[in-house]
């Protein structure tokens, strides 16, 4: 589904990533993890069309997605806040989202009922302008809005962070329930290791713009994540 060919890109000079080839099947759960500057939010915004690739390509369903645009028809995505119109209710984003999408008004309507355990009464509460929402609650509305289109592919940039413990349980159950029933293939990026070995069935570690792990979860693969990154601590603790 998605495909990179030596990816590379560079800043000033500096190569911030450099991924020769990497393969994420259709359905497949990807999760990307690493440490500050590691290049995962890079990585995601070269798979998005949001930057441009020094060296390399990334393709989408056969599509190079730097050179189409079918390939944004089935993807859905929220990396930070910058995804979505502050000045615009939840509900004004969501039918704003809708119509971009031909989805009718009555179907935007049935899917936030249907996600408003999630949701919560903050966002489905109308007269809440999104910019005066909390940082979990916006990271809500852009989740939801990526689900809303139905998506093959999902892209998220830490989406557990701000979230109260009771959203992160429900969004680590929503994910798996729509990975399984729509088999979705779905890339998300976390520096929280229990949440992502729990969504993720593969995970890689990127190190300095580099893979250094690719690694299909099993029981071990948490305290192997850990192992992993308290040495990466003890090392930066010695410079």
């Amino acid at each position: 589904m998605i495909n990179v060919e030596n990816l590379t890109k560079k800043y000033a000079g500096r190569t911030v990533l450099n991924i020769p080839e990497i393969n994420i099947e259709k359905g497949e759960s990807f999760g990307l993890v690493g440490n500050n500057g590691a290049g995962k939010t890079t990585f995601f915004r070269l798979i998005l069309d949001l930057i441009k690739a020094s060296t390399g390509k990334v393709s989408s369903g056969g599509e190079n997605v730097a050179k189409g645009e079918h390939w944004k028809k089935y993807t859905g995505s929220y990396l930070d806040e910058g995804f979505l119109i502050d000045y615009l209710t939840p509900y004004e984003y969501f039918n704003y989202v809708g119509k971009l999408n031909g989805i009718p008004a009555e179907e935007v309507k049935k899917f936030m009922e249907e996600m408003k355990s999630f949701l919560g009464n903050d966002i489905m509460d109308n007269r809440s302008y999104i910019r005066d929402l909390s940082k979990g609650n916006q990271k809500k509305v852009g989740i939801g809005a990526a689900l809303m289109i139905r998506p093959e592919v999902l892209v998220l940039d830490e989406p557990f962070s701000n979230l109260d413990p009771t959203s992160q349980f429900q969004l680590k159950s929503l994910l798996k329930e729509w990975q399984d029933k729509h088999q979705m293939c779905m890339l998300i990026s976390s520096h929280d290791l229990n949440h992502v070995t729990e969504v993720c069935k593969r995970i890689v570690v990127l190190h300095e713009g580099e893979v250094v792990h690719d690694l299909e979860t099993n029981p071990n693969t948490l305290s192997e994540l850990e192992a992993y990154f308290a040495v990466k601590g003890d090392a930066a603790v010695e410079e």
